[in-house]
């Protein structure tokens, strides 16, 4: 039970947000890929995620760098997303 002589804290100075000490999980970097002859995004797929069908999400993360998806080049330096958590 609280002590009724104790005085109550006074928190009307507090303005509202948050605030934390705890220092800021480091990211993970980015997978990068660079292109060797004869790959294709299906087979990059496959290699990093197990399944050639994903190559869409390297595809989608890569517009910037890859016009036809079936067009890619030795050199090319691709990200590798981590796919989401199913």
């Amino acid at each position: 039970m609280p002590d009724p002589t104790r005085p109550k804290a006074d928190f009307s100075q507090v303005s509202g947000g948050s605030s934390s000490t705890a220092p800021e999980a480091p990211k993970a970097a980015a997978r990068m890929h660079t292109v060797v002859r004869g790959e294709s995004l299906s087979k990059i797929a496959k290699h990093y995620y197990g399944d050639a069908k994903k190559w869409r999400a390297i595809f989608d993360a890569n517009r910037d760098k890859i016009e036809n998806p079936d067009l890619i080049y030795p050199g090319q330096e691709f990200v590798i997303p981590d796919l989401p958590a199913k």
